[in-house]
């Protein structure tokens, strides 16, 4: 689910508690969470709602002056309504992580990245790439894998998640975390 900055602030401020999507399938789930660069979001209730049931006080709380500004931004996409209540829960715990250049969880984390290679190593490869070339475009680093641009963009994101790297507005770097896993590995080859 994708919000933009001034929606995402009008949510963190406590303005809009509601968005509206047109989805196929519901890309968030009650009881979850959506993680964003810009903080977390507690996704408290996702209901399909009739095109002609949207009522003008959820529409307000969506952020939108009437049903004209919500059509607008629905256009013409496919699928069924969804109503989403959602709330600010704090700031994306990855930053704070990935800010870190201590490694206290060396041993927790090599486990960890161990189960995410699942045979086929890729988390020191992605890493290596990215260190010598911060800041490239994510399809140019796939292709020198030899990986699809979205897998190799899921994989950065699961390395993401681990405070080891960073999305620059072209690309990627490694993070303080990141550059000192990644050393603490180099130097140990």
């Amino acid at each position: 689910m994708l919000i933009n900055a001034d929606d995402f602030e009008a949510i963190r401020s406590g303005q809009v508690d509601t968005a509206f999507r047109r989805w196929i399938k519901p890309s968030v789930k009650a009881g979850g969470t959506l993680t964003t660069s810009a903080g977390v979001l507690a996704i408290d209730a996702v209901d399909v709602v009739a095109l002609n049931g949207v009522e003008q006080k959820d529409i307000a709380r969506a952020g939108f002056a009437d049903r004209e500004d919500l059509d607008t931004m629905l256009g013409d996409r496919k699928g069924s309504l969804y109503r989403i209540r959602l709330h600010f829960v704090g700031e994306d715990p990855r930053v704070a992580l990935s800010e870190s250049a201590d490694l206290s969880d060396a041993e927790a984390l090599a486990e960890t990245i161990a189960r995410m290679d699942g045979g086929t190593p890729w988390v020191q490869a992605t890493l290596s790439l990215i260190a010598e070339r911060p800041g490239h475009p994510a399809q140019e680093l796939a292709e020198e894998l030899g990986a699809q641009p979205v897998k190799f963009k899921n994989n950065v994101r699961r390395l993401k998640s681990l405070g080891l790297t960073e999305s620059l507005s072209v690309g990627y770097k490694l993070s303080p975390r990141g550059q000192a896993w990644f050393d603490k590995v180099t130097a140990s080859v």
